[in-house]
């Protein structure tokens, strides 16, 4: 994995696309930086432009990466190149050591996780407690409003329940009292 993060720490954005310079491959490939742009001179009909593009001395100078110091500036030859993810595909089939073969399938791992990375950016540990306590807060609130809802339920039912238990404790009372006998006889009542 360093030397995936390696690779990563390579990858400049430059013109709006993930680039990566023709000295830091050469040194991964381990050839000279001559080397690689006279193999890419060669094969230049399998380089488009969003394959490769040559920095102009401003984008060296000014780009939110230090390329070239100032004084390497002054007295640069030739401007580096450099290439897309593409046209580092593309270098896999110019250069065929195995030793290119091998960074190659590490260069284009890199560019696929620094891809993964832009789409899926990591949350940050409080933006995560702050949406799990908002989802929380909420779960606390609905079940809340639910319990109101049965104690209000409930409040009604038990009132129910409390007017049915008064009326039969009022027929147990009139039920409870001696009933007058129906007819013309009184029973003897004791004095």
């Amino acid at each position: 994995m360093d030397q995936l993060q390696r690779i990563q720490s390579k990858i400049y954005e430059i013109r709006g696309q993930r680039v990566m310079l023709d000295r830091d491959l050469a040194e991964m490939y381990g050839v000279e930086t001559r080397t690689l742009n006279q193999a890419v001179k060669r094969n230049i009909e399998r380089f488009p432009e969003d394959f490769m593009f040559q920095l102009t001395k401003e984008e060296c100078l000014r780009s939110q990466i230090v390329i070239l110091n100032a004084e390497q500036g002054k007295h640069l030859k030739y401007m580096p190149y450099a290439f897309s993810e593409m046209g580092v595909a593309m270098l896999s089939s110019v250069l065929r050591s195995s030793t290119a073969i091998q960074v190659n399938i590490n260069i284009m791992r890199a560019f696929v996780a620094v891809r993964q990375l832009i789409a899926n950016p990591p949350t940050d540990k409080s933006s995560l407690l702050q949406r799990e306590v908002k989802e929380l807060k909420e779960y606390i609130e609905e079940m809340f409003a639910d319990q109101n809802d049965i104690n209000e339920d409930t409040r009604t039912q038990l009132e129910l329940i409390n007017r049915t238990l008064a009326e039969l404790q009022v027929q147990k009372k009139l039920s409870s009292t001696p009933r007058r006998p129906i007819g013309f006889i009184r029973p003897e009542e004791n004095d």
